[in-house]
């Protein structure tokens, strides 16, 4: 028991590692997107045009997620977890690396948006592999009645991945002048991704594969082709998960990504300052992140997710409106920043990871879910920071509050989908199939 209790704690520790990185480098690029990419990346003219672009590559993330989702998850289902894991961090590591190189548009033209549109299209390949493998191998490994909470560990390392990426950043932003951050400042962030690569990669080449995964292997009961199984035994599930993920993608780019180029641009509130708000928030993130998971285990999935959204989605009014009538008190900023993205939204990230995991079998579970995560990023990650921009040309002084109903309608679309969730795990209860109690409790 002590051997096994050791085990799962190196899993815990090589799956968090590895995420933090992957989530490092991929919202380095989110956080950067906004503040440098739109002025040294795309032609001069219209400040709005060039964000809509530097948020288009950021998007592209997200676009080419689902490709690295269905690979991976393909071959994790098929040769198993551990080794994809090791492939999407390198994969993801070099993209990150290589960006921090690429010459500006004023050196080489229109070959430096390609070149950073190619290097993004990479990171998304990487990470979306990266995440349903970190996972799964908590998940699979962790005993039944806790899977909530330690399907919730690798989650954390959204949350410290962002605290590095906005808190380097912030640190560059704060000690370097204006002119030496853009010249060279904002590429320490990326090239120093490098090192975190090799830790992340040392660590997990250190695991076994999951017991789960490895029973399947020893019973032979691998599909051939897992996407083609999980469309055609798992279709309702599919759709329902991606709404129920429609909140946290929404949520995440406005308060994590998009809240730093609103505050600074918007509100004309010190960069530094939105970057330290944002890093806080994530930190005080990583505690509550495992607390809402260990609830879902206790209370039940769907039951946490739908109060979660909810609450979640509705936050966003206050936030915004404290936003737009305080702009001057950095106590009043952080709060209306921390509270709901620290904490509120900690109640719906935290149980995600089990409850998508819950939905499918083993033979197809590293191919569903990250086909759920992955394929929704598009329309509720990635689209986002662009609608949120479009809003601001369209309401101006008072963008705030479409962009707040925004997140709003995501909370409602997704509490409903987890709803739903629960209905299709009691259906198939009554078919005599095996469900996952805690996605019924």
């Amino acid at each position: 028991m002590a051997q096994q209790d050791a085990l799962l704690k190196r899993v815990v520790f090589a799956s968090l590692i590895g995420a933090t990185v992957e989530w490092y480098d991929f919202f380095l690029y989110g956080v950067v997107a906004g503040i440098v990419f739109n002025q040294l990346y795309f032609p001069a003219g219209d400040p709005v045009v060039a964000t809509m672009l530097a948020y288009t590559t950021f998007a592209v993330g997200f676009v080419t997620r689902p490709l690295g989702g269905v690979i991976f998850g393909h071959f994790g289902d098929r040769i198993g977890r551990k080794s994809m894991l090791v492939l999407t961090l390198m994969i993801m590591g070099v993209a990150t690396f290589l960006i921090g190189l690429v010459p500006t548009y004023a050196q080489i033209g229109i070959w430096a948006p390609i070149l950073l549109l190619v290097l993004r299209v990479l990171q998304g390949i990487g990470l979306g592999g990266e995440w349903g493998g970190a996972v799964l191998m908590t998940y699979e490994y962790a005993p039944p009645e806790k899977r909530g909470l330690y399907a919730s560990f690798p989650q954390i390392g959204l949350s410290i991945g962002l605290c590095l990426a906005s808190g380097v950043v912030a640190l560059l932003s704060y000690n370097l002048t204006n002119e030496q951050f853009l010249a060279w400042g904002w590429r320490v962030a990326f090239i120093l991704s490098f090192v975190l690569v090799m830790v992340g990669l040392y660590i997990r080449l250190n695991i076994m594969e999951t017991p789960e995964f490895a029973k399947l292997k020893e019973s032979r009961a691998e599909v051939k082709i897992p996407f083609a199984a999980m469309i055609k035994d798992y279709p309702k599930e599919i759709v329902a998960g991606m709404g129920a993920r429609y909140i946290d993608g929404v949520f995440f780019n406005i308060f994590g990504v998009y809240s730093i180029a609103y505050l600074t641009q918007q509100l004309k509130i010190p960069r530094t300052e939105a970057l330290l708000g944002v890093c806080a928030a994530a930190l005080i993130m990583c505690a509550f992140i495992p607390y809402f998971g260990r609830v879902s285990d206790r209370i039940g999935r769907t039951r946490t997710y739908a109060l979660g959204s909810l609450i979640t989605g509705l936050s966003a009014l206050p936030a915004f409106w404290i936003w737009m009538h305080f702009p001057g008190s950095p106590v009043m900023v952080w709060a209306a920043l921390i509270i709901p993205f620290g904490i509120l939204y900690a109640s719906i990230y935290g149980p995600e990871a089990a409850l998508f995991c819950d939905l499918f079998g083993p033979q197809v579970r590293y191919t569903g879910i990250s086909f759920v995560y992955q394929f929704s990023g598009i329309f509720a990650s990635g689209l986002t920071p662009i609608i949120a921009t479009a809003l601001v040309q369209i309401y101006g002084p008072n963008s705030g509050w479409a962009i707040a109903m925004y997140c709003v309608f995501a909370g409602v679309v997704s509490a409903l989908s987890a709803m739903w969730i629960n209905r299709l795990a009691r259906k198939r209860l009554e078919r005599g199939e095996t469900v996952a109690a805690a996605i019924t409790a």
